[in-house]
C-alpha cells in the first residue's frame, strides 16, 4: 500500500512539473591528459536535460567500453537532470573514442580528442 501511494505521489509530482524538453549539454574528457599507450579513464558528463529519458554509451573504436560506471540520476531545483558515466581505456593513435547520448529517442555522438 505504501509503495503504491508513493508511486502515485511521484507520478503526480512528475506530471505537475512545469519543465519543457531540454536537450542535454555534454562534456567529454579524460581523467589524465591524453597520452597514447597509457591507461586512462574516459568520462562523459551529461547535464541540464529534461525529461530524464536518457541513455549513455561509451564507445572505443565502435565497441562499448567494459567496466563502465554510471552515477545515480540526480536533479536540480528546476528539475533538470545530470549523469556521469566513465570507464577505463587505453588510447592509441587513430582510435575513435565517443560518448553516444540518446535523449528522448535522438542520438548524438561526442568525440574525445587527446590533448597532445
Amino acid at each position: 500500500m505504501n509503495f503504491a501511494l508513493c508511486l502515485a505521489a511521484l507520478a503526480l509530482l512528475y506530471c505537475s512539473v512545469d519543465s519543457k524538453h531540454s536537450p542535454p549539454k555534454v562534456a567529454v574528457y579524460s581523467r589524465e591528459p591524453g597520452e597514447f599507450g597509457k591507461p586512462n579513464h574516459f568520462i562523459c558528463h551529461v547535464n541540464d536535460f529534461h525529461p530524464p529519458d536518457i541513455e549513455i554509451k561509451l564507445l572505443h573504436n565502435g565497441k562499448e567500453l567494459e567496466n563502465s560506471k554510471l552515477t545515480d540520476l540526480a536533479f536540480k531545483n528546476d528539475w533538470h537532470f545530470h549523469l556521469t558515466k566513465s570507464a577505463p581505456f587505453t588510447p592509441e593513435a587513430g582510435d575513435e573514442v565517443v560518448c553516444r547520448v540518446t535523449h528522448t529517442g535522438t542520438s548524438k555522438d561526442y568525440s574525445w580528442e587527446p590533448n597532445m
